[in-house]
């Protein structure tokens, strides 16, 4: 059966453009004329699925890096930008491009101004690229067309991945710090017992005499450094890969590890925190902009980030879905915090889930903030007693000798 794509203006005015398989352009025209519908543009689109098709395989793909939420918040304020200021969507398509120094997210942009020039609609032109841009984007950029508030969705976005840029620049931060510290101070002890170690080890071999315990197993340890170096290393390596391995192929062993997370302190209320921020904004700006409530829910699933949460967002979306109000949906999930569900119903019973939303989202991204900068500063006093208790046991287990120096010589 042939397909057709149109658009058509209804009528309140807004003007919509859809997709739909029948028996000739005829009987879509008369479709179209019963359901009171003012035809723009019609078109067979047979031959260009077919082309559409045969293109797939030459997708951007994305070897190294890739499409930041950073870029995709600049990409859609520029071009939310030049769309109110009257340029055409191909035009500000092409400025874009030549501009943005990402070269992925600039071929993408002119392969979608292409595909717009030749009739398709942006969400669909964007459509064929999903890896370059997320259903979010797509999501919001055609509820912008079918509204015609383009621009306005296109501002929503950028705001929305510019909140989330945020997000994750704050966890990026709060660990980069003490993952330094660690592996600087693991290079530190490692050389000590590598380097330094064996030296005080032969000094003391040489003038007999039974070593203190800790100094026993300081020289130990460095001897199984120093023989095992090579079979050390490996087994961090290969450690490190088979983690990587499974948590990226295997769902069960991925879930397990982001159960583990909300278990240990002080993390767990940081992961709560960022992802009840990214669940509400996200929810906050697709239901402003007239998303369905389901495809809204999927969409937050998809950006929660941990898996145990994003289960609790699906069966969440099922209440809904058999008619259960959100804040009930919510609740029976047990992984929302009370205050989420309490605000939820505010917004339920006032009719105005979408601001609700929007103030928990802030809420928790100034709850979030304030928890990163107190673990900043946990940590810090903690990692530098933690490095200076372990040095120092190490040079008080090397120097423990000398202090007996007399009792070890023998004549």
């Amino acid at each position: 059966m042939p397909r057709f794509r149109y658009k058509v203006i209804d009528e309140a005015g807004n003007i919509m453009e859809q997709e739909g398989d029948y028996p000739s352009e005829e009987v879509l025209l008369g479709e179209l004329f019963r359901g009171g519908y003012a035809l723009v543009r019609i078109e067979k689109i047979e031959k260009e699925e077919k082309r559409a098709e045969d293109k797939e395989g030459k997708r951007i793909k994305l070897h190294f890096g890739g499409v930041s939420d950073r870029d995709i918040s600049i990409f859609c304020r520029q071009l939310g930008t030049m769309v109110n200021a009257g340029l055409s969507i191909v035009d500000a398509l092409k400025i874009i491009a030549d501009q943005t120094p990402n070269k992925k997210l600039a071929l993408a942009a002119n392969d979608v101004a292409v595909k717009v020039s030749e009739g398709m609609s942006i969400s669909s032109a964007m459509q064929k690229h999903p890896n370059i841009f997320p259903e979010f984007v797509i999501n919001l950029v055609k509820v912008g067309e079918e509204t015609g508030n383009l621009d306005v969705s296109l501002l929503k976005v950028a705001d929305y991945y510019e909140k989330i840029a945020m997000i994750k620049s704050k966890i990026k931060s709060a660990s980069f710090y003490p993952t330094f510290v660690v592996v600087v101070a693991t290079a530190i002890v490692s050389g000590i017992l590598y380097f330094l170690v064996p030296t005080f080890a032969g000094i003391y071999s040489s003038l007999g005499g039974e070593l203190p315990l800790p100094t026993q197993i300081l020289i130990t340890t460095s001897n199984v450094l120093r023989n095992s170096l090579p079979t050390v290393i490996v087994s961090i390596i290969a450690s490190l890969f088979i983690f990587r391995y499974f948590y990226g192929n295997s769902y069960v062993f991925r879930k397990n590890i982001h159960k583990l997370s909300l278990r240990v302190p002080k993390m767990n209320d940081l992961i709560v925190k960022s992802t009840m921020a990214k669940f509400a904004r996200t929810m906050a700006t697709l239901f402003s902009a007239g998303v369905a409530l389901e495809r809204a829910f999927e969409i937050a699933g998809q950006v929660a980030g941990n898996l145990v949460i994003k289960e609790a967002v699906e069966q969440a979306k099922k209440g809904v879905i058999e008619g259960e109000p959100m804040y009930k949906a919510l609740d029976k999930t047990g992984l929302f915090p009370k205050l989420v569900i309490a605000m939820v119903k505010v917004g339920e019973d006032t009719g105005r889930l979408d601001n609700m939303l929007e103030t928990i989202a802030r809420f928790y991204e100034d709850e979030f903030d304030k928890t990163v900068d107190g673990m900043i500063k946990l940590i810090e006093p903690m990692l530098i007693v933690f490095i200076g208790g372990v040095v120092g046991l190490i040079l008080i287990a090397l120097y423990m000798p000398i202090f007996k120096m007399g009792e070890l010589i023998k004549t």
